[in-house]
């Protein structure tokens, strides 16, 4: 059973066939694609950004995204034009845990009409809880057709503005074989 349906349950059977795919995949993947992003809103934002390791200038072309996928941990990287992302998945009960650097965020997954949502529903720095009213403003939504995983992704904070936003696309590997 993989991290996400773990995490999810059965609302995992109900994502459209594409993500079902995708977050059912397992050991060593590579899956190419395309991506857009958007520069840090603020001077404060761009540092964030950089903290995170999250694209700090706003870039359009292809992306490389290698997952490394057991049961318990995935390790996403993400290989922006001219950046490179990298963070830890884990499960944490009800909620699926990404660990950028120093960062932790915990989210509930809702499948929403095929769809995936991610909710921000934590967050610690250096093991420190956020507090709620300080948390930032996720967007995070994955859909799939055609073969193809499409992601939206925009984080903001109260004060700060938008710290990271990317959205494009990765095309699955064929169930059983290369992509």
């Amino acid at each position: 059973m993989s991290l996400f349906q773990r995490v999810m349950g059965e609302a995992f059977g109900r994502l459209a066939a594409p993500l079902q795919h995708f977050h059912s995949l397992h050991g060593t993947q590579t899956l190419q694609g395309r991506v857009q992003t958007e520069a840090p809103a603020t001077r404060a934002a761009r540092w964030l950004a950089r903290g995170l390791g999250a694209p700090h200038a706003a870039m359009d072309g292809a992306i490389r995204f290698e997952l490394e996928a057991g049961p318990a941990l995935e390790t996403w990287t993400r290989h922006f034009p001219q950046h490179v992302m990298k963070s830890q998945l884990r499960c944490a009960g009800p909620r699926l845990v990404e660990q950028l650097g120093a960062v932790r965020l915990y989210f509930t997954l809702l499948e929403q009409g095929g769809a995936l949502r991610m909710q921000l529903d934590g967050l610690q720095v250096l093991g420190v809880p956020c507090p709620r009213w300080l948390l930032p403003r996720v967007h995070a939504l994955e859909t799939g057709r055609d073969g193809a995983v499409f992601f939206d992704v925009r984080a903001a904070l109260p004060g700060v503005g938008t710290v990271s936003a990317y959205r494009g696309h990765l095309v699955l590997p064929a169930e059983g074989g290369a992509p």
